[in-house]
């Protein structure tokens, strides 16, 4: 009976929860803080006590020694992988490799003049492997805006056709550099790279293929419709050259993380003993080749050591945004955990007949909506990612049969919100509405989602 009491508690957490994030409050402290009120409360109900590897001798301090522990057990794990990833990407932006990367990527589309909708539809592919190399769903949108959004919209497609195939590419957060999938495999029991290449991929391009032929679908109806009333004419804009002043073989650099981790991993093997790289070290090993890159176009050491300095605010701004949030979401699900809302969950669950797919089902549309409502897919899944494994074990499942398509509806749902970074800003550039956008964007990606759940549970 105490946990179903505990749960209702926790149930009135959750959505005071939601209602601070609807009102743009900051979601670290909006978390922090109700994880620590839930976990009092257990304390008080005597449902739960505090799980420290060392305790400071009374329950009021304790409760702030789990946010040192928390912090601690963060940065020694999935922390400083993230924030070396943030600080290379920072890094890739600050020398123009990501521009160069960008560049060489779309030349392919010239073949393409003469079917316009086909050719914003195969930006999607494209876009998503850049978004693999440089993992800010923000950063690529706008590099994209500048780069081939004019050149869509020459060819005759809307602005709103061409920012949607942009936002449709940060769609799956995927690959070893993602904070999200850093944090999956974490909670999976897996190396990034044996992640992405075992479970995100397989998934992932079917559902990119999907979305493709749906974007190209929709965009072409819609733009349509505008036309005969009058709402959008064709602008046939002069395609400016996104002009690249760095030698393009900086291209290399945003993937080359990438395709170290790939040849020094168990799946390719050339070397004996076998060599294998983590995610930190290749990000390390790829800056220092970047410096000599930078050092040999600058031929000076001062520029090329300014120029680092990129990194490690990169790795700061990360630390704010990114493992705060992380820390701060880790809590909020130890206060839920503690209050019994996992146990009844289940239990609830169980006793109205829910199977483990239902109950993973029910997540996900949770998920998806919860990430429209914060404009966050990262604040959405890490919020409720930690609660999974405990939740698979309960309902006989493995854990990263919950994961996978939890983590990329909550990437899905941020794609379709029209308070999210990414939508916000490229919809500001390209002169459109932010809300139409989002609106453009929600048949595309609920048919992928009901598609991705069909494929992921009954294929």
């Amino acid at each position: 009976m105490m946990i179903y009491i505990g749960a209702f508690i926790a149930l009135q957490v959750i959505v005071l929860v939601a209602y601070w994030l609807m009102k743009k409050n900051n979601p670290q402290g909006v978390l922090m803080v109700a994880g620590i009120l839930m976990l009092a409360l257990s304390m008080l109900l005597g449902m739960h006590s505090l799980s420290l590897t060392e305790t400071t001798g009374t329950p009021v301090f304790d409760l702030f020694r789990i946010i040192k522990e928390t912090f601690s057990s963060n940065m020694l794990r999935v922390g400083l992988m993230i924030m070396t990833i943030g600080g290379y990407v920072a890094y890739m932006k600050k020398i123009k490799a990501s521009d160069a990367l960008v560049y060489v990527s779309m030349q392919p589309l010239a073949i393409f003049k003469k079917f316009p909708y086909i050719a914003a539809s195969i930006v999607i592919p494209i876009g998503q492997m850049l978004f693999i190399c440089t993992p800010s769903a923000t950063g690529l949108g706008l590099l994209l805006v500048a780069s081939i959004f004019p050149i869509l919209v020459g060819l005759g497609v809307s602005r709103l056709t061409a920012v949607s195939v942009i936002s449709a590419c940060t769609i799956f957060d995927m690959g070893p550099g993602s904070a999200n999938t850093a944090r999956a495999a974490e909670l999976v029991g897996q190396n990034n790279m044996l992640y992405f290449v075992e479970h995100q991929l397989p998934l992932a391009i079917p559902l990119t293929i999907l979305l493709m032929i749906v974007y190209y679908l929709t965009n072409r109806y819609f733009d349509r419709k505008d036309r005969q009333s009058g709402r959008t004419q064709p602008e046939m804009m002069d395609t400016k050259d996104f002009k690249v002043d760095i030698p393009l073989i900086y291209a290399i650099l945003p993937v080359l993380p990438l395709f170290l981790l790939i040849i020094f991993s168990k799946y390719v093997h050339l070397f004996d003993p076998p060599i294998e790289l983590d995610t930190t070290t290749a990000m390390f090993v790829s800056l220092a080749v970047s410096m000599l890159f930078e050092l040999i176009r600058l031929r000076s050491f001062k520029a090329v050591f300014m120029t680092m300095k990129s990194f490690w605010e990169g790795m700061g701004k990360v630390f704010t945004n990114v493992v705060t949030l992380i820390v701060a979401a880790e809590i909020f699900s130890k206060g839920l955990i503690s209050l019994g809302f996992i146990d009844a969950l289940v239990e609830g669950c169980t006793s109205l007949g829910f199977s483990g797919i239902l109950v993973s089902i029910v997540i996900i549309l949770i998920l998806f909506l919860a990430a429209i409502l914060m404009g966050s897919g990262n604040a959405s899944f890490f919020s409720f990612g930690p609660l999974v494994p405990s939740i698979a074990t309960k309902v006989g499942m493995t854990p990263v049969d919950m994961i996978l398509p939890m983590q990329l509806a909550s990437s899905m749902g941020r794609a379709a919100s029209p308070i999210a970074g990414v939508i916000i800003a490229i919809s500001e550039i390209a002169g459109v509405s932010a809300t139409d956008l989002a609106k453009r964007n929600i048949i595309p990606l609920t048919i992928t989602l009901i598609v991705m759940i069909v494929i992921h549970f009954f294929i």
